[in-house]
């Protein structure tokens, strides 16, 4: 798939996009294209541009076609000329985001984003008072994620921990950086949590049961730092 070919697949799901991220994430997405149109003809800004991309649509759903569509999203060595978009389709797309008038969010998503918030919560997590060390002082900056559930408070799932000793894993810790879990605990709580096409199981399920590497390598993949 080409740059271009993933401006297209934006360009046809705008108005899920749109209906499916809060305003702030729907900032950080539009931001994106911008960083993308300003990366010009600079073959390495444009594929950190489209890194950036990606990572402002973790937060879409995973049940929805459009996320799939973008979790198989591959450049894998791709030639400049597949890397670098066609500038007037992506005026195009920027030109449709100036357009957009901020949605009340349709009850098909809404319902589609509360169904996934309540999967994630019911993983099992510990509370604030179970943490230990820096992780207890400040959770975000220690590079773990914080779920927010109306009912009990911050939620800290139990994969995040070595069942041993209590302390956050480092090879979680890595990946959580690179979701952008303090921006968007909620995208990064679905990557693990949910099915891998790379890795055949829920990432979660397999720490510590394959190497380090092979999770950082399917979290880099999903955001592009794969085959660039």
């Amino acid at each position: 798939m080409t740059t271009d070919d993933l401006l297209e697949l934006l360009r046809r799901h705008l108005p899920e996009i749109r209906a499916s991220l809060t305003a702030t994430q729907f900032s950080g997405f539009q931001d994106s294209v911008l960083r993308l149109r300003a990366a010009g003809d600079d073959t390495r800004a444009v594929r950190g541009a489209v890194r950036q991309l990606r990572l402002a649509l973790l937060p879409l759903p995973r049940e929805m076609e459009l996320r799939r569509k973008l979790d198989q999203f591959r450049s894998g060595g791709a030639a400049p000329s597949a890397v670098l978009p066609d500038t007037d389709r992506l005026a195009e797309l920027i030109r449709l985001l100036d357009s957009v008038d901020w949605p009340t969010l349709d009850p098909e998503s809404a319902e589609i984003a509360r169904a996934v918030r309540q999967r994630l919560l019911t993983a099992p997590a510990r509370g604030p008072e179970q943490l230990t060390g820096t992780a207890a002082e400040d959770p975000t900056g220690a590079g773990l994620i914080r779920l927010s559930d109306p009912e009990r408070g911050d939620r800290y799932p139990d994969f995040q921990f070595d069942p041993d000793t209590g302390e956050p894993r480092p090879v979680v810790q890595r990946i959580n950086r690179m979701l952008l879990s303090d921006q968007d605990p909620w995208g990064a709580a679905d990557w693990w949590l949910g099915g891998n096409t790379w890795l055949r199981d829920a990432p979660a399920a397999l720490v510590g049961r394959v190497p380090d590497a092979r999770l950082t390598e399917a979290a880099a993949a999903l955001i592009g730092d794969v085959g660039w």
